[in-house]
């Protein structure tokens, strides 16, 4: 075999014409079997981005009380949004709202846009913890922190800064895996439907 042939062979390869045993590959089979495993990915991300919105949204619900959401090592968790907040939706004239201001997540419009069917999509959060307070903004596509802000370093050396700060990273994220899973277990419980839905409701309705 010639090294041109070779080459010729190796690009064929590596485009996915031939199999490693250099028999052609059926490629409308195998864009038919992509084509799906891209389906599949988007109702995956599809179904989790809509369960992160209703955990967002429950979440804006619980917080407005001012009162601990869930407790974490014998310290309860305060939850306020400010700022921004993004709600989206899947129909309707109006699919996607993005509300400003320091009042604007717990304000009637918002409220309104909530009852119209949309949903948080992405929101500022502070979490009060004990003595600690962390800033996060939260994302209902991944359910990920996509940017935060940790309480004040306390130690002077570079070594134990650094330390310092990766436990204040694996405390913010173990207190949103405590309200996620606060919200899991209510959403999986018999009175989600009977209680919890209705008192969303009425609260969207003002």
């Amino acid at each position: 075999m010639s090294r041109r042939e070779a080459a010729r062979e190796e690009a064929a390869f590596l485009r996915g014409d031939v199999g490693v045993d250099g028999q052609a590959t059926d490629r409308e089979e195998r864009d038919l079997a992509e084509v799906e495993r891209g389906k599949a990915r988007e109702q995956l991300l599809r179904n989790r981005a809509w369960l992160g919105r209703e955990f967002l949204t429950w979440l804006l619900w619980r917080s407005e009380a001012g009162e601990p959401v869930v407790e974490v090592d014998g310290a309860g968790v305060t939850v306020l949004f400010t700022a921004r907040l993004v709600l989206k939706g899947v129909k309707g004239d109006v699919t996607e709202v993005t509300a400003r201001g320091a009042q604007a997540p717990y304000s009637a419009q918002v409220r309104h846009a909530l009852d119209e069917g949309l949903l948080v999509h992405q929101c500022r959060v502070r979490l009060d913890h004990g003595e600690k307070t962390y800033e996060a903004t939260l994302d209902a596509e991944f359910l990920d922190v996509r940017s935060a802000k940790l309480p004040e370093l306390l130690s002077e050396e570079e070594d134990d800064r650094l330390l310092e700060r990766l436990y204040l990273v694996e405390r913010l994220s173990s207190l949103v895996d405590a309200l996620a899973q606060a919200f899991l277990s209510e959403r999986a419980g018999r009175g989600w439907a009977r209680k919890i839905v209705p008192a969303l409701k009425a609260w969207m309705k003002g």
